[in-house]
């Protein structure tokens, strides 16, 4: 045998010497990784997630600022050549002016190629609290000058779009976190009390189940959206319709728990914990549920795109949350009017980080529910 063959040879007994020796999660993990499309997508959660939470960082200006000089203005250029071909390596955008277009009889918007303001990084902007007590007023870009940089344009009150849209992630992006978290503690409880006691208990909670699956979900959720007061703040609504997606979202995840537990509950480290005289809610939260977190991992990631759908549709049909409240489903609501929708196309961009946020769940659940099984080829 030749000493690259011996090589080789030593590397695989270190590699399944490795397998053999690794935890469970520690498999599930190295799965994970080889999942491309999945590890992308928990990277955008991860950029979206940190952008909501550092978002007066991220935001040049304040979602709530109207500036009716610029209202419906489109995404502004970013240049790095100017008019006589000089390259700069800082980028700058030129002035807007804004003129009557008397054929189309609307306001358009052209470059004042005579002044251009350059983009700086780590700019000083409007004063905030970042994460609510540290006072600056550093935002991570920002024009200097006069110069105004809309990314995504603005909206009919002048706003940017941009930094509506970064403020808009903390509501639509929270709210599939904490719906699953109600959603989840219902769905274990329930599903588990059901598949692991089963008769008629199981039996009664089936057909609940079975029930509330039956009912169309959007009327559901139109209905009970339009039962909570009007005179209701922005974080009591934001709660109510969390409650409300939560409430009707535990159904699958409490099936998915019963036939776990229905095919662990014979097994012998279930009896062991019998006879040693462990409780029932012992049994049940200490050794079944840690038997099968990984699964239910996968079906939480799966669930969260749902939730996130359901605010946006409620938001968006106007049942769900309404200004000054910001959220994807209420920056959709500009685009309802087809008129509004094709002189300023910009205004649809929320619906594209939605649809970003629900593919890149669905492909982190995909990788999630393969890495589950880390002994399957």
């Amino acid at each position: 045998m030749s000493i690259e063959e011996n090589k080789d040879k030593l590397k695989e007994n270190e590699v399944e010497e490795k397998i053999f020796t690794a935890s469970q999660w520690q498999l599930v993990w190295w799965k994970f990784l080889r999942h491309k499309v999945a590890v992308i997508s928990l990277a955008i959660l991860l950029v979206f997630y940190l952008s909501a939470i550092f978002a007066e960082f991220i935001s040049p200006y304040n979602p709530n600022k109207e500036d009716t000089l610029y209202t419906y203005c489109p995404p502004t250029r970013i240049y790095f050549v100017d008019e006589s071909g000089r390259f700069h390596l800082r980028p700058f955008v030129y002035k807007l002016d804004k003129i009557f277009d008397p054929l189309t009889l609307n306001e358009i918007y052209t470059e004042d190629r005579s002044k251009k303001y350059f983009i700086k990084f780590l700019s000083r902007g409007e004063p905030y609290k970042l994460l609510g007590f540290l006072s600056t007023d550093i935002h991570i870009f920002g024009v200097e000058g006069e110069g105004r940089l809309f990314l995504f344009g603005t909206d009919k009150m002048g706003r940017d779009l941009f930094s509506r849209i970064v403020y808009g992630a903390r509501i639509s992006l929270s709210i599939g976190l904490v719906g699953i978290a109600i959603s989840l503690f219902l769905g274990i409880l329930i599903g588990g009390i059901s598949g692991y006691f089963g008769g008629t208990t199981d039996m009664v909670i089936q057909r609940i189940i079975e029930f509330l699956s039956s009912i169309p979900t959007l009327p559901l959720w139109m209905a009970l959206s339009v039962a909570l007061p009007s005179q209701w703040p922005v974080i009591k609504v934001y709660f109510g319709i969390t409650v409300i997606l939560s409430l009707l979202g535990w159904p699958g995840l409490a099936r998915v728990t019963r036939g776990k537990f229905m095919s662990l509950k014979e097994e012998d480290f279930v009896m062991a914990a019998k006879l040693s005289g462990a409780s029932e809610l012992r049994i049940i939260f200490v050794h079944l549920l840690p038997s099968f977190y990984s699964h239910i991992i996968a079906s939480i990631t799966l669930s969260i795109p749902g939730m996130i759908l359901g605010e946006t549709s409620l938001s968006f049909l106007g049942l769900g949350l309404q200004p000054p409240a910001i959220s994807w489903g209420v920056l959709l609501k500009d685009a309802q009017s087809i008129h509004t929708l094709a002189n300023c196309p910009w205004l649809i961009i929320p619906g594209a980080f939605v649809a970003i946020t629900v593919l890149s769940f669905n492909f982190l659940g995909d990788g999630l529910r393969d890495a589950a099984d880390p002994y399957s080829k």
